[in-house]
């Protein structure tokens, strides 16, 4: 496997909060990303967490953090932005702005630090499984430690 290092380790442990990491063997033909990492750590899909980049309008991109197996309700990302509309940002937009390759976006260590949004979902779990960074890398940790490492909100945001 390749190194563990990455910005959204680094954001971890600069931020002191408690986790650890996990790995998995990435399959980019995986028709959902998210679910097959679940499957390849047998976890519950319900604890893994995808990070979604999305467009807002009039302007500017925010980070949505939801479970692998939910879908983004963009009514309610909008509405939490405070933006007229949201739309799932352009995958070579959120590269260039996160600094991860799409895969292996993380709500961590983000190029520029986007307004992040975490589904109120995880405030039921002790751990919360989310991007480390590069495809296949996984970090583990509290739901509190996250929106604290992230500033983020915790909202519902969750079609459904």
């Amino acid at each position: 496997m390749a190194a563990k290092v990455t910005p959204a380790v680094n954001a971890a442990k600069a931020a002191g909060i408690d986790f650890r990491l996990m790995e998995y063997d990435y399959d980019p033909s995986a028709d959902a990303i998210g679910l097959h990492a679940a499957s390849a750590l047998g976890l519950d899909p319900a604890v893994v967490y995808k990070t979604l980049i999305v467009q807002l309008e009039p302007k500017g991109l925010a980070c949505a953090v939801i479970p692998v197996a939910a879908k983004l309700d963009l009514k309610a990302i909008a509405a939490a932005a405070k933006a007229k509309k949201a739309d799932l940002a352009d995958p070579a937009l959120a590269e260039k702005t996160t600094g991860y390759m799409v895969g292996g976006i993380s709500p961590l260590g983000q190029k520029k630090a986007l307004p992040t949004f975490v589904d109120s979902s995880a405030d039921a779990l002790p751990e919360m499984v989310v991007n480390g960074g590069r495809r296949g890398l996984q970090i583990v940790l509290a739901p509190a430690g996250l929106a604290h490492a992230t500033k983020a909100t915790v909202c519902a945001i969750t079609a459904g």
